[in-house]
């Protein structure tokens, strides 16, 4: 057997600024040692200050560079004229220096001799094509040279542009696109070596067109980023908070380097008033605090966004911005919006539709120059971009010869794709399991990853549906439990799926359960307004009920005959993290932000997440050890509503254990998830619920008591804190009237758990903060 030439274990990143840093810091999150080499300052006598500020700097960052502070370890700071040598270590050696083509090459020249001859050597350029940068080196240099172009910040944008030179060895595009998507978790875009790749070639297109089209319309920034935001399926930061986050001057110079280097009708032209932005008022986004928007303070502290007015160039507070044609559409599902505002009338219609089809018709005509794969487009734009739809799935929806036609009626010229879409009479890009190719060939559509939306185009593989959840068989004898509700709130249809699933699972003879769902969170938890409505109509009984069916089916994942897997990701607070800690096995994805979070809505876990996490902590402690740390811990966990910033982080917190699985790329965990419940399949056997779990009893409520006093009195709680804190320390003790060598059942403190949420949810202390919750999005200290 063969070993593997180009098996990347150690790397080096040269140049430590705000992108070399962060690549380094994700590398580290992968567990990848890195060494970070950047220039010595002539009068600092720390000659790896550059490297060692850009480390701290990403400590620093916020939204966090580092999964987990303590991997910055794995981050070996020098410089460039003590260090170099150290590069013959590096399996991968990355380059994130400025954006000049001489720098480039003169540091090729010198990595050249030191690096291995199985290193990978790759640049992170945004926009210097990279066979230009290799001009000069050997063959076999230029042979493991792959371009690797990074989306700031690395460790939220999905997108990884790999771009090969007409001299890359194929194995090193395949072993570096591998350890891309499996070991860094992104998305793999191969682009051709040409100006500004794919995402930044579109996308910064788009964002000209889009100043040229509201100048002309006379809307304001705030006006088109609520056309161009969520509403049309796109990120929050939509175009011009975008831009700000990019940099108005990266903007402005990549804007210029692809005027120059295209063809004069792709229209890179900034306008006026965007030169003027820059070029006179240094109006450069976040990085000068002043870009199409700026933050202020009013008088009280309170932060305000103020808008650039783009006649006088000051900036004014407009307030919150409401747009008739966004409001009227925005609790419509995507294609509805998406149709809706390229029909809609007026202004912020014709504005919408000349932007729209600026970017309709410019994708397909970069398509086969960019990349080969109309899919690569529309990746590149939604892990690059932060978009629903990329251009060619947006044309679907909208119906792809409507669109023709509005770019015909507009007098344009029909790229050559179009042109074949046109005469083929062809309505989709994407049909079944066939796309087309850049000349409107049809060819066989490769998804890059697992897509359980293309597994339930076969009405087999359903085993059965409801409206918030469904069964799906996910092959090989496992199946899937899908939430697909709004948020992935847990009510009547999510339990009763999981219920359902567990009884398909004995009767077929199925090997195990997986749950999972690739919607936006895997579960923001239990569905409050039904729960207010309930608590607020006095219905007791019934809330009694559904809690106890809430414990038996989230307690399910651990007690059931057959091995279950929770597949967590994003969001998966209150029951959502429930459900997954009762499993038997936890794959996670790393962005996994978990976390029991009811008492901010003055409640506490009723679905045996307080139950577990003193049993899980209780397991831990040494023997002879006393309880009280590991109620301690409980109680703190529980009561600050702390929610991991990671899965790394959720392991220290005590969400995920050992022996749990953390995958970098989420888009993964479904498959890897399957294979775990097929690993543990053989020989199952199914647990019974502990009768011996040792507690405190009135010991720990006192504890715990005087623990909420000091911080009542210190200003740290509030008397409803208190309260609520004191109904947990009950539950977490085992109840009153025990000593300290109690043993209680896992059935015990279940009643205990739901005895404490239903009195809590009777008071108006907690109704309370259940409205505001609901009204505002935010807990009340109340």
């Amino acid at each position: 057997m063969q070993t593997q030439p180009y098996r990347i274990q150690k790397a080096a990143v040269i140049g430590a600024g705000v992108m070399g840093a962060a690549i380094a810091a994700q590398l580290a999150n992968a567990g990848i040692p890195v060494t970070l080499l950047d220039i010595v300052l002539p009068d600092n006598p720390d000659r790896n200050f550059l490297a060692k500020q850009g480390i701290q700097r990403a400590l620093k960052a916020r939204p966090a560079a580092f999964m987990d502070p303590a991997r910055a370890a794995l981050i070996t700071p020098g410089n460039l004229e003590d260090d170099l040598k150290k590069l013959k270590d590096a399996d991968w050696i990355l380059e994130a220096i400025i954006e000049k083509l001489d720098a480039k090459r003169d540091l090729w020249a010198r990595v050249e001799g030191v690096a291995k001859k199985t290193a990978i050597i790759s640049s992170n350029s945004s926009g210097i094509p990279m066979h230009l940068q290799i001009e000069g080196r050997s063959e076999d240099f230029q042979r493991r040279f792959v371009g690797a172009h990074f989306f700031n910040p690395p460790r939220y944008l999905h997108l990884l542009e790999v771009i090969p030179t007409p001299k890359t060895d194929p194995a090193v595009l395949e072993a570096f696109s591998e350890f891309g998507e499996n070991v860094l978790g992104k998305g793999i875009v191969v682009a051709n070596d040409v100006p500004g790749f794919v995402a930044n070639r579109i996308g910064v297109y788009g964002i000209i067109r889009a100043m040229q089209h509201m100048e002309r319309t006379g809307l304001t920034p705030d006006e088109v980023d609520q056309l161009t935001g969520p509403a049309l399926g796109r990120a929050k930061s939509a175009t011009f908070r975008t831009a700000d986050l990019s940099g108005l001057d990266i903007i402005y110079h990549v804007a210029n380097d692809l005027g120059k280097a295209t063809p004069d009708d792709e229209d890179f032209t900034l306008t006026d008033t965007f030169r003027r932005i820059v070029e006179e008022k240094k109006f450069l986004g976040d990085k000068t605090g002043s870009g199409f928007y700026k933050k202020t303070k009013d008088e009280k502290g309170k932060t305000k966004i103020l808008s650039l007015n783009l006649d006088t160039l000051e900036y004014e507070d407009r307030g919150k911005v409401k747009v008739p044609a966004v409001e009227a559409v925005k609790s419509q599902p995507l294609a509805a919006r998406v149709k809706a505002l390229y029909g809609a009338e007026g202004k912020e219609g014709d504005f919408l539709r000349g932007v729209m089809n600026d970017g309709f018709w410019y994708a397909a005509k970069m398509a086969g120059h960019v990349s080969n794969r109309l899919q690569n487009i529309d990746n590149a734009l939604k892990w690059g971009f932060g978009w629903e739809e990329g251009p060619f799935e947006t044309m679907d929806t909208l119906g792809v010869q409507t669109v023709i036609a509005n770019l015909e009626a507009e007098g344009r010229t029909l790229p050559p794709l179009l042109q074949a879409m046109k005469e083929s009479g062809r309505e989709r890009f994407y049909e079944g399991d066939t796309t087309v190719t850049p000349t409107g060939e049809p060819t066989k559509y490769e998804a890059p990853y697992f897509i359980i939306a293309d597994l339930k185009k076969d009405a087999t593989k359903v085993v059965k549906k409801r409206a918030g959840a469904s069964i799906v068989d996910l092959g090989d004898g496992v199946l899937l439990v899908e939430w697909h509700a709004k948020m992935n709130a847990l009510g009547e249809d999510q339990l009763r799926a999981v219920q359902d699933a567990h009884k398909l699972v004995g009767e077929m003879g199925y090997a195990g359960l997986v749950l999972g769902n690739q919607g936006e969170n895997f579960s923001a938890g239990a569905n409050l307004p039904l729960i207010l409505s309930q608590a607020q109509a006095e219905e007791w009984d019934e809330l009694d009920d559904a809690i106890k069916q809430f414990q038996q089916v989230s307690t399910s994942m651990r007690f059931s005959p057959h091995p279950t897997v929770a597949a967590p990701f994003g969001m998966a607070l209150g029951g959502g993290c429930e459900f997954s800690i009762h499993a038997d096995h936890i794959v996670a994805s790393a962005e996994t932000y978990m976390g029991l979070v009811e008492v901010g809505v003055g409640l506490i876990p009723g679905g045996g997440g307080t139950k577990e996490m003193l049993l899980r902590f209780t397991d831990q402690l040494q023997p002879n050890q006393p309880l009280l740390p590991a109620v301690q811990r409980a109680f703190e966990l529980i009561a600050t509503a702390k929610v991991s910033t990671s899965a790394l982080d959720a392991r220290k917190l005590g969400f995920l254990r050992d022996h749990d699985t953390v995958v970098m790329n989420r888009n993964h965990i479904i498959e890897e998830a399957k294979r775990m419940v097929l690993a543990l399949a053989p020989g199952y056997i199914q647990p019974t619920p502990r009768q011996d779990i040792p507690v405190m009893g009135d010991a720990a409520i006192a504890a715990v008591k005087l623990a909420l006093y000091g911080m009542t009195e210190g200003g740290y709680a509030s008397k409803y804190d208190a309260e609520v804190g004191t109904q947990l320390a009950r539950v977490l003790s085992g109840g009153t009237g025990n000593n300290r060598n109690a043993k209680v059942s896992e059935g015990h403190l279940l009643d205990l758990e739901r005895e404490a949420f239903l009195t809590l949810l009777g008071k108006k202390g907690t109704q309370q903060r259940i409205e505001h919750m609901l009204k505002t999005g935010k807990p009340l200290r109340n």
